[in-house]
């Protein structure tokens, strides 16, 4: 008996070690996204009554983490933050702001780096949108956050380009090419981050998503943006058989 009681407190004491774990995990994670004024922002778009309830992480990267939310009407939402204390912000947003005139006027601190950098993203992806682009429709941007619709399902995202089985990959390419194509004659955006990391599939549609590094095409290095994402593109779909020349393709997107 006295045996029994041993294991059942240990146990216990492995489980409360555990939770402790868990628990200061989560508070590290907590401090870490929700500073001060990530709070402020996120009870601005509260009050605002964009945001109803925020619910957990569906994505994280070095940057930023994307949480599943609701709208005060039940609509499901993506809220995109970005990471303010982030060391090495600065050096992967430098390259894709240098010649951009949106930045001229924007200090190179950390903070009013990020709150750029994030009312970027929804200026691109307002831009994409409005001309028919595949991407979440912006609903709303404060500070370091970003409000879009939600692509997928009940908070579960729906699945990267890169993780699916496609029956027609070739129809995919061209549906992925088009709206490329779309984003650069229409938008005047290119994307500069392009892959099937950056493209998820919803409904048998893609769906191109991180517009924070995109480029106005007027940008100095528009062309080498533009030619490393078409030849991300036809060099993921090569793989699964397409024939597709990312010259021609290139071209194609240049013609209009």
């Amino acid at each position: 008996m006295n045996r029994d009681w041993e294991e059942i407190e240990e146990l216990s004491l492995k489980g409360k070690e555990e939770k402790r774990r868990k628990d200061e995990d989560l508070l590290k994670t907590v401090e870490e996204v929700f500073d001060k004024f990530t709070l402020e922002a996120l009870y601005k778009l509260i009050n605002r009554k964009v945001i109803d309830l925020l619910y957990g992480v569906v994505d994280t990267g070095k940057e930023s983490r994307v949480y599943w939310a609701k709208s005060p009407k039940g609509e499901d939402l993506a809220v995109k933050i970005f990471l303010t204390s982030t060391r090495e912000f600065k050096k992967t947003v430098l390259q894709y702001i240098e010649g951009d005139p949106r930045f001229k006027k924007i200090r190179r601190a950390t903070r009013p780096l990020v709150y750029a950098w994030t009312l970027k993203e929804f200026k691109n992806l307002e831009k994409a949108y409005e001309v028919g682009v595949s991407v979440p429709k912006p609903i709303a941007v404060y500070r370091n956050v970003i409000v879009m619709s939600f692509i997928g399902n009940n908070g579960v995202p729906a699945p990267l380009l890169k993780d699916v089985e496609l029956d027609d990959y070739e129809n995919m390419f061209h549906k992925v090419i088009e709206n490329l194509k779309l984003l650069y004659c229409k938008a005047k955006i290119i994307h500069a981050d392009m892959s099937e990391y950056n493209i998820m599939i919803w409904q048998n549609k893609p769906v191109f998503f991180d517009f924070g590094q995109a480029v106005l095409a007027s940008h100095p290095n528009a062309d080498m943006f533009l030619e490393r994402d078409v030849n991300n593109i036809v060099n993921f779909f090569k793989k699964k058989g397409v024939k597709a020349d990312a010259k021609e393709v290139l071209m194609e997107i240049l013609s209009c």
